[in-house]
């Protein structure tokens, strides 16, 4: 979860109210959010620079610093000035601000035209522009900061998102997005005096600490993009380093916001979430003067897209997910309360569903299940009413499980549970099997050699615990309860999962009569009787000639017509492969048949 840094004082200021710590906390635990530490200044400083709390060099600052926990969703508060609002509006002190578009027409808006070499790296870009904005030390300190953790957050380091602040005064639109080649781009980049290539940039930011993880995201690139303004000045090599050119001061009056990205939908949440927290510094609070981006295909767009999403929820899904009954006139005040505008409507059958209004700002309510969740934050946890649960009844299947997996104990075998993953080599070769390509779900970009494939049988599992445990006194008799998967073209996902028993019986005694009269005992207490062969009736052992088990002293289940498991003596071979120097005897069936 990320935590946020801000000043006591600052936010209490902003929020126009001081506040104990123990009442602070509880505001936030009302709001969902959760102050984490709270440090000073000088704590800070000492703690980065390594020193001693008597040494002191690191002067006389003694801010209390909060540090707040927000949900890594809500990338609205990832600065002061969006936890400020979003508390006062929780406080309903104010209402939620209505973002706006600056009036002004299409040859007048500021245009971003893309070059199809973009294409090759980082396709996308979104651009708005913050008009008549003031800053004073710390809100220019949080500005930079909200990049930062919006470049760790969303951004994911900058691979998926880069933001570009600029000094709008110091450029001459209209702006162009491009991709060169390293060695035909030259500018001097911030916070440096002397003129790079960029090629040379790249050698020369592989020493920074800061910037040197992110040159990899374009380093090997045979093209890098830049953004230019009409005279070639460069605003930014993204996503590694701004201009120096177009550096953003104290005394900016006018903010050019670039983002390029990878990842459009990713790119419009970071320019919403910049310009909105920020609109509030403008002369016309919550205005933001779109550009148009030009792509050159020729189709275009504006952007910030600062419209509002409307989402109908029912008032009886969220009543009845939080477990408490409210009136409509209730949800929407709580609503409201959390930064959705809401109202109610209600039809001829008096069914009532709850009209939100979803605001730039909250690009994290993307289902109703979102906004049941804010009513109940607004609501508070505390207060809803604790039940107990109604007793759920337990699927057929589960019940049979437990009844044999206690039967099985009761004949002194221990349970044992292993991964249902396994290597390819144990779920195959191991057991004398060949991969016939239309059984086993083989696991496309295994983490490592031993879960490569889900697993077609529960014998590699017993078989790995007997090797592991050799040393254990004699003889050892265990058992399993559990799925494997086979491959089924008729189901959506291209596989099924079936519920099987295993159970293996190690010692220097170990013979086929051992496992067979663990069969009977099943059997017998499912209410199976023993029939001739081919009698459908009931069940019936037959020959079998699978290779995991001993030729002539292994036998196939045949249980009402279909063949339901197998069991026998596991052959010396397979033995060896899981270093076992005990003979064993081995039963598997699929007890999904008992259903």
């Amino acid at each position: 979860m990320p935590t946020v840094s801000v000043g006591r004082d600052r936010l209490f200021a902003a929020l126009g109210k001081s506040y104990t710590q123990e009442e602070f906390e509880d505001l936030c635990f009302k709001f969902g959010i959760e102050l984490d530490d709270v440090t000073t200044e000088k704590a800070i400083i000492r703690k980065e620079r390594h020193l001693d709390e008597e040494d002191e060099e690191v002067g006389d600052d003694e801010e209390i610093i909060y540090k707040i926990e927000v949900p890594a969703n809500r990338y609205d508060l990832l600065c002061l000035e969006g936890i400020a609002q979003a508390l006062r509006i929780f406080n309903e002190e104010e209402q939620t601000p209505t973002y706006t578009l600056a009036n002004i027409t299409q040859d007048s808006m500021l245009k971003m035209h893309v070059q199809p070499e973009t294409s090759l790296i980082r396709p996308f870009v979104v651009c708005a522009v913050l008009r008549d904005i003031t800053f004073d030390e710390a809100s220019y300190n949080s500005f930079i900061d909200l990049q930062d953790k919006l470049h760790q957050n969303i951004c994911r380091r900058r691979t998926l998102v880069a933001i570009g602040t600029h000094d709008l005064d110091t450029l001459q639109g209209p702006f162009t997005y491009e991709a060169l080649h390293p060695e035909s781009i030259n500018f001097v980049p911030l916070k440096q005096e002397k003129n790079f290539r960029a090629d040379e940039l790249m050698e020369f930011y592989k020493s920074d600490m800061k910037l040197k993880k992110f040159l990899h995201i374009i380093e090997n690139s045979p093209v890098y993009p830049i953004i230019y303004d009409s005279k070639r000045t460069v605003l930014s090599l993204p996503p590694i380093i701004n201009g120096a050119h177009s550096a953003i001061t104290l005394k900016t009056k006018n903010v050019f916001i670039e983002c390029t990205a990878t990842d459009l939908t990713k790119a419009s949440i970071v320019l919403n979430t910049m310009v909105t927290t920020f609109s509030a510094y403008c002369q016309r609070k919550f205005e933001v003067e779109p550009v148009k981006v030009i792509y050159s295909d020729g189709k275009s767009y504006v952007y910030p897209d600062l419209s509002v999403y409307n989402m109908e929820v029912p008032l009886s899904y969220i009543t009845g997910s939080i477990g408490v009954s409210l009136a409509a006139e209730k949800v929407t005040s709580l609503l409201n309360r959390m930064q959705l505008r809401a109202e109610h409507s209600v039809f001829d059958d008096d069914k009532c569903n709850i009209n939100v209004l979803i605001p730039p700002t909250r690009s994290d309510v993307l289902h109703p299940c979102d906004v049941m969740e804010d009513v109940a934050i607004a609501y508070g946890y505390n207060d809803i009413p604790k039940r107990r649960l109604p007793s759920m009844k337990p699927l057929p299947l589960n019940q049979l499980e437990d009844l044999i997996r206690a039967e099985i104990a009761m004949n002194g075998f221990t349970e044992v549970l292993t991964w249902i993953l396994c290597s390819y080599r144990e779920n195959f070769a191991s057991l004398n099997r060949e991969d016939d390509q239309s059984s086993a779900v083989i696991i496309g970009n295994p983490r490592s050699s031993d879960f490569e494939v889900v697993r077609t049988s529960l014998m590699p599992g017993a078989l790995k615990i007997i090797g592991h445990n050799k040393d254990h006194p004699k003889p050892i008799k265990i058992f399993e309860v559990g799925d494997i998967a086979l491959l089924d073209e008729s189901k959506d996902v291209g596989a099924t999962n079936r519920r099987h028993l295993a159970a293996l019986y190690c010692g220097t005694n170990s013979g086929f009569e051992l496992i067979h009269s663990l069969v009977d005992r099943i059997m017998e207490v499912m209410g199976t009787p023993f029939v001739p062969i081919g009698d459908n009736t009931g069940y019936y052992i037959q020959r079998s000639n699978e290779p995991e088990f001993l030729p002539g002293r292994q036998a196939s289940i045949i249980y009402k017509g279909k063949h339901f498991g197998n069991f026998g003596i596991v052959h010396p071979q397979v033995l060896n492969n899981f270093v076992i120097t005990d003979p064993c005897s081995f039963l598997e069936i699929d007890i999904e048949h008992f259903l």
